[in-house]
């Protein structure tokens, strides 16, 4: 199977209204493709999207159809009207941290099962999952396919879960994509928040601090090469079961803060192991609760100010986010079946785009 054998086919993507899912739609529609049907609960005209998404959105070969794919019968829906010889389940992309067991439960595990069963009884030629390589252990030395596994965020556990149950389905054609932390146009999760922890500082005109030290790995991807990896694995013959997708350029706290220094020409600083290591011993939960509150009533003033109502960008971290975990991913064993990355590196440039987007959709305050 190759991407040339994939002209005329039809693609389905559960969960294509959110961040990776509105940019896989634009690339999509630059191959020869029958039909692409997007899945997903919220509607493109609430999904806050750039001109570009609403525009391909419009588009006479994209159908779409609202489901909330955490239920049976939605499930049932999405295939409905097929075949679909390639599905792309990016619904883990559209679930926050900080939620209930019972919420990960529902809409992590329980719609993996029901989407690779139905997967496997429409008999597509492929499922390609996004899931996360928060699954891996925390260490500094890159995981690679094979290291260890230790989620260390709740919402990762149950995608492990979720991977395993994928699994175990019979006749299913799976390849599972784990990714590193996500940013471009669109990102809400991924290093949006840390850039409006920034744009605050600039506001308050203070030094922004973050726990731990700059050696903290955030090894980031460009959702544009999480878009092309994702099509690429949906038409690679015989494909591993398993591949990471993470730039080379290593990213830590301390870089990430250098570029965002230079953008909001603001100061950073770390309160270092020990001091953090204090914080640790009283509870994160409590040191979040007070960092948030300042950050969220900062950009509440910036968005009043600047005549925002609605935005779906909040600087919240959530306490797991916290702990001194190393999301360190080797992301090269892709390479090896013919992918290149086309953003090697987290740029000041990329960055400065992705905040400038969200400007333009008055998002986020004209403050660069």
């Amino acid at each position: 199977m190759a991407e040339e054998e994939a002209a005329g086919a039809a693609v389905l993507i559960l969960g294509g209204c959110g961040f990776v899912g509105r940019n896989l739609l634009v690339l999509l529609l630059e191959k020869p493709l029958r039909r692409i049907r997007v899945v997903d609960k919220t509607r493109p005209e609430m999904a806050f999207l750039a001109p570009h998404h609403k525009e391909a959105f419009g588009h006479p070969r994209v159908e779409f159809v609202q489901a909330d794919l955490s239920r049976a019968p939605a499930v049932e829906k999405a295939f409905d009207g097929g075949p679909f010889e390639y599905v792309v389940n990016l619904t883990y992309d559209g679930v926050k941290l900080g939620q209930a067991d019972e919420v990960y439960q529902q809409f992590v595990l329980r719609a993996s099962q029901m989407i690779g069963a139905a997967a496997a009884k429409a008999g597509v030629k492929r499922l390609v999952d996004l899931s996360t390589a928060q699954v891996y252990v925390s260490t500094e030395k890159p995981a690679d396919e094979a290291a260890k596994l230790k989620p260390w965020t709740r919402q990762a556990a149950f995608k492990l879960q979720a991977e395993e149950a994928l699994r175990a389905i019979p006749n299913l054609p799976l390849v599972v994509l784990r990714v590193s932390t996500v940013y471009g146009c669109g990102d809400v999760q991924g290093l949006t928040p840390r850039i409006i922890c920034a744009a605050v500082y600039k506001h308050l005109h203070e030094k922004m601090r973050f726990l731990w030290d700059g050696k903290l790995k955030i090894n980031t991807v460009h959702v544009a090469d999480v878009c092309t990896a994702l099509w690429h694995l949906a038409t690679l013959a015989n494909p591993q079961p398993v591949y990471n997708l993470s730039d080379r350029g290593d990213s830590n706290q301390g870089s990430i803060n250098q570029i965002l220094e230079r953008i909001f020409g603001i100061q950073t600083a770390f309160a270092g192991n020990v001091a953090s290591s204090a914080v640790k011993a009283l509870g994160f939960k409590s040191a979040a609760e007070v960092m948030n509150e300042k950050h969220m009533e900062g950009w509440g003033t910036m968005c009043k100010d600047a005549g925002i109502l609605n935005t779906p960008l909040t600087p919240y971290l959530d306490p797991e986010l916290l702990a001194h975990n190393h999301l360190a991913v080797d992301g090269r064993m892709i390479e090896s079946t013919g992918f290149q990355y086309s953003m090697p590196i987290l740029t000041e440039e990329a960055v400065r785009q992705q905040v400038s987007t969200y400007v333009e959709q008055r998002l986020f305050p004209p403050v660069v």
